[in-house]
């Protein structure tokens, strides 16, 4: 891992614009930046139609729609622009109605590193919306315009919440502010996808578990995890590693309050293969512990917590 000033600056900055961002939302700003850099693919091998240019159309559209609206007051570089994907995956095309299911993936530099770390990953089971070639989708922050630019913007400020909870103590609240806004919209126009307590892994799922009271401590684990974890590894690996230990203590937590709770799912989903490699050569005293965190809460997962234990390289 080579030191790079600009590295540090970079990081730096970007959790001082975070901090600033706290400061500022809401109360307006005159010059913005675009957040995301999302990449937006769709599967439509399922979808008997011969109107294939519609989908081409709807990609441009979603790619355009989260990639040039400005979302929130952050001020950010075009080389600090959060990476994420967006893959859809329809399944039903009717009379402009398309249903199906979406694969979200956030992720982020690591400080002073080359490596790329995964923030979220999830599969969106439900989807629904309709649309027609050449429809604009419209920004709005106060209404609920329809159920695409809904589900776009929840993902959006998602997006951007978790990746500034990785750079700053909550630093994401604005942003979650704004998701409890959107859901509470969506849930009144009785949209599927929505609704609580309907499904255990859908979006009201997601949203409640950064800020329901009893799960809401994932969010100091994302920051402890990555700036205190992962961006101190490559200045002191020990150092790093272990508060990544202690940061994992948070899945008890989650596994106390709801053994079936999707944020140990995306959990899993989005780190595990990474501890693998974290812990390949810590200290077997370390390694036992970890275990021991993760042994309960993924059973299912014992070919990759083995992998843990004995020290092994994902990548070997």
């Amino acid at each position: 891992m080579n030191n790079s000033l600009s590295g540090i600056s970079n990081i730096f900055a970007k959790l001082l614009l975070t901090v600033a961002a706290l400061l500022i939302a809401g109360a307006g700003s005159p010059v913005q930046a675009q957040e995301l850099n999302c990449q937006v693919e769709f599967n439509i091998e399922q979808v008997q139609t011969t109107n294939r240019s519609v989908f081409d159309a709807l990609k441009t559209a979603v790619q355009e729609y989260m990639n040039e609206n400005h979302f929130t007051n952050l001020q950010l570089a075009t080389n600090e622009r959060i990476d994420c994907r967006m893959f859809f995956t329809i399944k039903e095309y009717t009379d402009d109605h398309m249903a199906g299911d979406l694969q979200v993936q956030v992720s982020r530099p690591v400080y002073n590193t080359s490596y790329t770390t995964t923030l979220l990953n999830f599969k969106d089971n439900k989807i629904e919306f309709d649309y027609q070639e050449g429809m604009p989708l419209t920004f709005t922050t106060n209404t609920m315009e329809n159920q695409l630019t809904a589900l776009l913007n929840f993902y959006a400020y998602l997006f951007i919440a978790i990746d500034s909870d990785s750079f700053a103590p909550q630093g994401g609240q604005p942003m979650f502010d704004q998701l409890r806004q959107i859901m509470q919209m969506a849930q009144s126009a009785g949209e599927p996808g929505w609704a609580a307590f309907e499904d255990k892994r859908n979006r009201s799922a997601v949203l409640s578990v950064f800020t329901d009271p009893a799960t809401s401590a994932v969010r100091q684990m994302i920051y402890d995890y990555h700036r205190l974890g992962l961006d101190e590894m490559a200045l002191s690996p020990d150092k790093g590693r272990a508060k990544i230990t202690e940061s994992l203590e948070v899945l008890n937590t989650l596994m106390d309050a709801d053994a079936m709770s999707v944020g140990l799912s995306m959990f899993k989903d989005a780190k595990l293969d990474e501890l693998v490699n974290i812990y390949s050569k810590a200290p077997q005293t370390e390694r036992d512990k970890v275990v021991g965190i993760l042994q309960p809460i993924y059973p299912t997962e014992m070919k990759r917590i083995n992998m843990i234990k004995a020290g092994t390289n994902k990548e070997e």
